[in-house]
């Protein structure tokens, strides 16, 4: 009995040490990310990622740093904008590790872009992420930002766990 006792005085104790900041990461990130992305503001899309934040679309083979990332993020809003784009995206996630200072995620994506030049044309495409996260000042920012498209489906992404 006192095994037993002692056992469970263990797991209660590790249980405590080793807190999910799943819910503070999804409010300080992924969900004004989505937002954000969604409204092609990119000051505020940016804002959510470390000034030595690492951005590889690896089906690219291309590593950008924060300012690159920028531009190239700021260049597709605008284009987007004045074309009349609307676009949606959507995280699912199949893996998350966190403590107090860093986490990682990893997911699939869906993201549908409408388009509209005298006709509306809807394109959806998916990928999957592995994003590296760190605590700086007390807010989570994204350090590394990985995906690729190949061989990702809906499939994937409907397997993999919405936001909590």
């Amino acid at each position: 009995m006192q095994l037993f006792v002692t056992g469970l005085f263990i797991l209660i104790s590790l249980s405590c040490f080793a807190q999910d900041f799943t819910k503070e990461i999804d409010d300080q990130v992924w969900k004004p990310f989505i937002a954000t992305f969604n409204s092609h503001d990119t000051e505020a899309f940016m804002a959510l990622h470390s000034k030595d934040v690492v951005r590889s679309p690896r089906d690219s083979k291309v590593l950008l740093n924060w300012d690159e990332y920028f531009k190239l993020h700021q260049e597709s809003d605008q284009r987007e904008r004045k074309g009349g784009a609307t676009r949606t995206i959507d995280l699912r996630f199949t893996e998350r590790i966190s403590n107090a200072k860093q986490a990682i995620d990893i997911g699939v994506y869906r993201a549908t872009v409408t388009t509209k030049d005298g006709k509306s044309a809807t394109y959806t495409y998916y990928g999957r992420f592995h994003v590296v996260l760190r605590k700086e000042g007390g807010t989570w920012k994204i350090l590394v930002d990985t995906d690729s498209s190949s061989g990702v489906s809906d499939k994937d992404f409907i397997a993999a766990h919405p936001l909590e």
